[in-house]
């Protein structure tokens, strides 16, 4: 038998075990599996285990495909760097180029404190101080001992990283920011802010540059 015929039915014996492998699901992230379904995962930026506070582990299999990390195909509408917050389908994109942008999963804010627009990134930080605005002390009195700030750090709600919204030279007081609830990611239960992933707060927070474009679209379909 030819070396030729052999390597033939090697190749197509190899092809059949992997697609019968990607089927049965038995295939991890980044291999066959998920070349075969469009998922393009996005490798971690920063080092989340190498922050001053431990942060939650997050049980990715909890995690619905859809709210990971990952490349996604862009149109060009978009200038390569922007921010597009799509709050109907609960994702973040970054505009990566004219043809690619990475996904993230996010949370929204509850009906009614919902904020659309556009707006830039203002300043950045690690590990932030929340003060809560006086609006959310009003309904939530018990948050008045943060009213000067509470420091970075495991409970706090703005996370690992956050990066703030400026509209006219001005903080609308909304945030992009990381979150100690995984399980928030694709719910509607923040006060308005844009919440993601620890991982991923970190993630975005190194790829992006104050001064950066945020759009915020409520309500409507988004193509980037």
């Amino acid at each position: 038998m030819s070396r030729h015929i052999m390597n033939r039915r090697a190749f197509c014996a190899l092809g059949a075990v992997s697609a019968a492998a990607a089927l049965s699901g038995c295939v991890s992230d980044g291999s066959f599996q998920s070349a075969a379904l469009g998922y393009r995962p996005v490798p971690q930026l920063g080092s989340p285990e190498r922050e001053p506070f431990a942060m939650p582990r997050v049980n990715y299999e909890k995690i619905p495909t859809t709210f990971r990390r990952q490349y996604v195909n862009a149109t060009g509408r978009y200038a390569p760097g922007t921010i597009v917050v799509d709050t109907a389908s609960r994702h973040l994109y970054l505009i990566e180029s004219d043809t690619t942008a990475i996904r993230y999963g996010i949370g929204v804010g509850r009906d009614g404190f919902g904020w659309g627009g556009q707006a830039r990134i203002g300043r950045k930080a690690e590990w932030p101080t929340w003060t809560p605005p006086s609006t959310m002390i009003s309904r939530q009195p018990e948050l008045r001992k943060w009213a000067t700030g509470m420091p970075g750090g495991p409970a706090n709600p703005l996370g690992a990283r956050a990066m703030y919204l400026y509209r006219g030279g001005r903080d609308t007081l909304y945030r992009l920011h990381g979150t100690n609830d995984p399980s928030s990611i694709g719910q509607a239960m923040s006060s308005g802010c844009i919440r993601m992933l620890n991982t991923d707060a970190i993630d975005l927070y190194e790829r992006v540059k104050v001064g950066a474009t945020v759009v915020v679209v409520q309500g409507q379909a988004v193509t980037v």
